[in-house]
């Protein structure tokens, strides 16, 4: 799917959620109780935060597939986050697939449900990578999905989302792969942390 194009990009959806979750997952088999506390490259969430906002994530993606709008919330990864996490994915990829729903509502705005989905593939994957990081572990982005993930990126983070949702863009060298320069555009410094 590399190279997607403006028009597959935001209706690539569930496949780039799958792809995203397979990767996000295997970054989760790095994570130790004993490194919760342990400082993330989203700078105000130490791992254990991370791992809270990445269930919550995926709680507002299903609620999404599920009820056909997001209302905020948060979730509760409980005692074992990994493991609630881990369920909550494969409940989450198994209603998107098993589910035709068109538009999904957030706020006052239908948006279509590839977007949604897309977008939430983006959030997966990012917070995959950042998992990763915060256990020390430098765990890149597959290139295939982070070139389509940086389509998408482009589409749907404007400068209105900045700094507040993302930092601002990081610069690199032009031969940068796609994985550093997905990264980079969402303001994480692929080389450090």
């Amino acid at each position: 799917m590399a190279g997607l194009g403006t028009s597959a990009a935001l209706t690539a959806g569930v496949a780039l959620l799958e792809r995203a979750i397979g990767y996000t997952l295997g970054s989760l088999q790095l994570v130790r109780d004993d490194a919760l506390d342990r400082p993330t490259p989203c700078a105000d969430w130490d791992l254990g935060n991370l791992l809270r906002h990445l269930d919550t994530s995926l709680l507002v993606l299903a609620e999404a597939v599920d009820c056909g709008h997001i209302e905020p919330r948060s979730g509760s990864a409980g005692p074992q986050p990994v493991a609630a996490i881990r369920d909550r994915a494969g409940r989450l990829l198994g209603a998107w697939t098993a589910r035709d729903r068109p538009l999904v509502r957030i706020g006052a705005t239908d948006l279509p449900a590839g977007i949604v989905s897309g977008t939430g593939a983006l959030e997966i994957a990012v917070h995959g990578w950042d998992v990763a990081r915060a256990c020390g572990h430098d765990r890149p982005v597959p290139p295939a999905l982070a070139a389509d993930l940086l389509e998408l990126a482009e589409l749907v983070v404007v400068d209105a989302d900045r700094p507040d949702r993302f930092a601002l863009p990081i610069r690199l060298a032009p031969a940068a792969g796609p994985g550093a320069r997905l990264l980079a555009f969402l303001g994480r410094h692929p080389m450090e942390f």
